[in-house]
């Protein structure tokens, strides 16, 4: 038995662009900028509060639901649903059983979500990944691909997670001992993720301009699945009656996949005629995150200015907003001046 039924018609174009000079340097130079932009995230760690989340994990335990229940059988239904090839299905299945990946906590920070919560989730899922993205791919890929034929890189998630919790342990370690420091290093560091977000957006744009020349079920699932991954997270933290803040990190965290895991699974696990097909579709759901990541922060900063107005017209600044009443519900901190009040709803 052939291990995809069907391989179809390939072109070149995107494999010519995997083993340039070029694309090898931006790998390091993003892998670079990345741990700089994770260790500035992790000036907002702080331990008391994450051990919090782990003695109360009800909103972990949602974003782990979210992760590995509903991302694999949302990809296996679009698959089915768009009726796309065999070799594309089994792209769109892996990057719905990878772990969340680190693009969720930058635009946490700048959504002002649960950053705490952002990043033990996200160091959480990818740990779990090593059993959950073997067992989900064995439950949904039978369709299309033989038993054991598709390989987890144990080693590319392992270094994932050190390159994940070392800066982020280093960051959270500034900011307990030297916090104003931390604040600094924050703010240039929060800048700095947003220019990577755009820089990660353009370069994959123009290094795999051949990914766009696909199938149109493809593209349209590249587009889709994100949307359906930010709105399944969020919809499922409302019903379990989680505080805002909690809400928009568990649809982050729901939706923002890590693409480098995909593509280290396709290569690892297919041929080079079967990659040219599967490549395209984490280049295209990547960068359908990244546009719809910086669209979000710019819709949510636009509304918290305007919320945040006075009656006379003018702007809180700063440090007031930073002072604003905050309420501690046992599932995080509400900020009273743009978030309701849940409690005397209830």
């Amino acid at each position: 038995m052939k291990r995809i039924i069907d391989v179809g018609q390939v072109s070149n174009t995107t494999l010519e662009g995997l083993g340039t000079t070029l694309h090898q340097a931006l790998n390091i130079v993003l892998t670079m900028l990345l741990a700089v932009v994770v260790f500035a995230l992790g000036c907002t760690v702080e331990i008391g509060k994450v051990l919090s989340h782990v003695r109360r994990p009800w909103g972990i335990l949602i974003g782990i639901f979210c992760q590995f229940g509903i991302m694999p059988l949302t990809a296996f239904l679009l698959a089915l649903t768009l009726n796309v090839r065999p070799v594309q299905a089994i792209a769109i299945l892996i990057m719905g059983c990878c772990p969340g990946g680190t693009i969720s906590n930058i635009i946490t920070y700048w959504i002002d979500g649960d950053m705490d919560l952002s990043i033990t989730m996200t160091s959480l899922s990818t740990i779990l990944a090593m059993g959950m993205m073997p067992l989900c791919l064995l439950v949904y890929s039978q369709s299309w691909v033989e038993t054991g034929s598709i390989r987890v890189p144990y080693m590319q998630i392992g270094i994932t997670l050190v390159t994940l919790i070392v800066p982020v342990a280093g960051g959270a370690f500034v900011n307990y001992k030297w916090p104003k420091a931390a604040k600094v290093i924050l703010k240039v560091g929060s800048v700095m993720g947003c220019v990577l977000l755009t820089v990660v957006g353009v370069a994959s744009a123009l290094l795999y301009r051949g990914s766009w020349n696909t199938d149109a079920s493809m593209v349209i699932v590249g587009l889709i699945f994100p949307i359906i991954g930010f709105t399944a997270g969020f919809a499922i933290s409302i019903l379990a009656r989680q505080p805002w803040p909690r809400c928009r990190t568990i649809a982050l965290e729901t939706g923002a996949q890590n693409v480098q895991i995909c593509t280290t699974v396709l290569q690892l696990s297919f041929s080079p005629q079967e990659l040219v097909q599967m490549f395209t579709f984490p280049l295209i759901y990547g960068s359908f995150q990244f546009t719809f990541g910086l669209l979000m922060i710019a819709v949510y900063q636009i509304y918290k200015r305007i919320s945040t107005r006075k009656s006379d017209g003018s702007v809180l600044p700063d440090h007031a907003l930073q002072s604003c009443p905050r309420d501690n519900t046992g599932q995080g901190e509400v900020n009273r001046s743009f978030e309701p009040d849940w409690s005397s709803a209830n």
